[in-house]
């Protein structure tokens, strides 16, 4: 019997791939690597659900992946807040609007303070801002595609998923500190150097693929998840194949199972590949 080159039988029966952006998926300048495209044809021949899960807003990651996605993906978005499949949610958990208001005030007494700090209250139907300045709005319309601004943001029509503050300075040192109230009723999160989330005690992004995974009936054997920030530690605890990135946060670094390369070297398409037992697409 031949085995075809595109068929390990030893591989383990990977039905669900899960992994974060930034920092992990995308390379240093935010971009997808260009092997990530025939390696998702790939896995949706094989019948893999592909998931990105990240604190990005769900029309980012939608945007994002609007060329390969042709029904079928997956997307936890908001730090695990929001899960949409085909356009449709399954899954989402708002913060009671009097939390969100509290956020916003506290980050206008901030800036009052003179910390250079903005906060972006997320909504199922947009990302909604008070601060409109060019250097803000550049960290703004990274992860929000949609996003508008207004003159009160604890005023907004929609269903608010969490509050993101984006911190010019350390915002372990500065931000997170000033929520440090919240922390006994709601989750604050340091999803990376500069951002802080703020979410309700049972959001998170395992939490979401735990979710996931009885609608598609995957096993945490069955499950790759990659991940290289704080936010990204429950997510780790649901795969039996978790794995940091060689760069990532020391916390990332001791939960995850396995280890993949850097991000700025290609780790996620890498590991997969390899677990798969797939050649590199260039290989003859």
């Amino acid at each position: 019997m031949t085995t075809q080159p595109h068929e390990n039988p030893t591989a383990p029966d990977v039905r669900l791939v899960v992994t974060d952006m930034d920092g992990t998926l995308l390379d240093a300048d935010g971009r997808a690597p260009d092997s990530l495209w025939p390696l998702l044809a790939e896995l949706n021949r094989r019948g893999i659900v592909f998931c990105p899960a990240s604190g990005r807003q769900y029309a980012t990651l939608a945007d994002q992946f609007a060329a390969v996605d042709d029904g079928g993906m997956v997307y936890i978005a908001e730090n695990g807040t929001y899960v949409v499949r085909d356009g449709a949610e399954i899954s989402s958990d708002p913060l009671d609007p009097a939390v969100a208001a509290w956020i916003v005030k506290e980050v206008r007494a901030l800036t009052g303070d003179g910390v250079d700090v903005g906060a972006v209250v997320c909504g199922k139907k947009s990302a909604y801002v008070e601060r409109s300045d060019e250097a803000f709005m550049t960290e703004v319309r990274k992860y929000y595609h949609r996003h508008r601004i207004v003159d009160d943001a604890t005023a907004v029509d929609d269903d608010i998923l969490k509050v993101a503050l984006f911190d010019f300075g350390r915002a372990d040192r500065t931000t997170a500190p000033a929520l440090e109230p919240l922390t006994r009723t709601h989750k604050v999160v340091v999803s990376s150097e500069h951002w802080v989330d703020v979410m309700n005690p049972t959001a998170n992004k395992g939490v979401a693929v735990r979710g996931l995974q009885r609608a598609l009936g995957v096993t945490a054997a069955q499950t790759m998840v990659f991940g290289d920030y704080l936010n990204d530690l429950e997510m780790l605890d649901t795969a039996d194949l978790s794995y940091a990135m060689a760069n990532a946060h020391p916390d990332v670094l001791s939960r995850a199972r396995h280890r993949a390369p850097a991000n700025t070297d290609n780790g996620v398409v890498r590991t997969i590949r390899q677990v798969l037992g797939l050649p590199e697409p260039d290989a003859h």
